[in-house]
């Protein structure tokens, strides 16, 4: 399983649009993968729901894993996404 610990650069956490973005974007990377708070049990990265039921504030620590064979690429673009906070998808998303 790959895994990735990042986190969060978004002021405001993993609520509304950054939520949405960080969906949007697990969604596109083709694979299966899981978000958790460091804490915390893993939900699907692609449900928005269950993303913002996480309730991740800006700072905190997320856990991003996946055990589709190729994910260890898509999860770095994830985790940079996270921890840079961007305002919109960047296109090698």
């Amino acid at each position: 399983m790959a895994e990735r610990r990042v986190n969060v650069g978004w002021t405001e956490g993993l609520h509304a649009r950054p939520a949405s973005i960080f969906v949007r974007a697990a969604t596109a990377s083709g694979i299966p993968v899981s978000i958790a708070k460091a804490d915390g049990p893993p939900v699907n990265a692609a449900s928005m729901l269950a993303v913002l039921g996480l309730g991740v504030q800006g700072g905190e620590e997320i856990v991003l894993s996946s055990e589709a064979e190729d994910a260890e690429a898509a999860l770095d673009r994830l985790a940079k996404l996270v921890a840079e906070g961007l305002g919109e998808l960047p296109e090698t998303v």
